[in-house]
């Protein structure tokens, strides 16, 4: 299983990278290779296109439906309808209740670039993994304004095919159960966009580093990535607070690092 970061700014994306959105890749017995996108905030169907083949997706995995994890799927409907060879067959895509009226909302009235054509919605449930080849995807329910999901997946070993290996991902949360049953994990992809002082005045909403790097160790996560920071909270300040609480390899995720787990 591979991962790879197509955008992990936060909140909005930075002259750096476009917001959050992650491709997941796993290889099943046969060599065919499964293709999973985990978000699709603002600007990242550009890296999309750069790291991954936005035609040959097989599943798309919504963690929340604010617009820095979701805009994008709106353009990604006229890149896959309007190709001069006719429009690719439907994509499921999985995402919290809602998900199909949040991105027409963000479609807009016009009938051109409405979201029904290129995508086929189903509701996360959390007793319900979803399949997708090699791949296991769990919702797992996480503290935030509306409703959101982390995402745990397990797949093959890019490393040990005969191995099973775990992913997950936090999308925004604030401590809460879920986050630590998602930490039970090879690679904990988790957000840190407040500093621990400065916001504390405001809970339920995102992880500070040092929460993250708690969450990791009580999970007994093999690796941290932090992501989802916002141009105002500085990655040496995040690692460094995640560092007083785990003791594993820490990195801050950047646009196409790959992640062979």
């Amino acid at each position: 299983m591979r991962l790879v970061v197509l955008g992990c700014a936060g909140s909005y994306p930075s002259a750096e990278s476009a917001a959050s959105s992650y491709l997941v890749q796993a290889d099943d017995a046969s060599g065919r290779t499964w293709s999973v996108l985990m978000d699709l905030g603002n600007g990242a169907l550009g890296p999309l296109q750069k790291y991954g083949d936005p035609t040959a997706l097989d599943a798309i995995a919504l963690s929340h439906l604010h617009s820095d994890h979701v805009a994008d799927m709106v353009v990604l409907n006229v890149l896959r309808r309007y190709r001069p060879d006719g429009p690719l067959v439907s994509v499921d895509v999985w995402g919290p209740t809602g998900t199909e009226q949040r991105l027409a909302q963000i479609a807009g009235s016009d009938p051109a670039t409405d979201v029904g054509g290129q995508f086929i919605f189903h509701e996360w449930d959390a007793t319900a993994p979803v399949i997708v080849g090699p791949l296991t995807l769990t919702p797992v329910p996480v503290l935030h304004p509306i409703p959101a999901f982390g995402i745990r997946v397990e797949g093959p070993s890019d490393v040990d095919p005969a191995r099973t290996v775990t992913l997950a991902y936090t999308g925004d949360t604030d401590a809460c159960d879920g986050l630590d049953e998602l930490a039970r994990a090879d690679l904990l992809l988790a957000e840190a966009a407040f500093i621990e002082g400065r916001d504390d005045a405001v809970r339920g909403v995102h992880l500070t580093g040092r929460r993250a790097g708690a969450a990791a160790t009580t999970g007994g996560a093999g690796r941290l990535v932090l992501t989802h920071l916002p141009a105002w909270t500085p990655a040496d300040t995040a690692t460094a607070e995640a560092r007083g609480e785990y003791a594993g390899p820490i990195d801050v995720a950047a646009p196409g690092a790959t992640y062979v787990l």
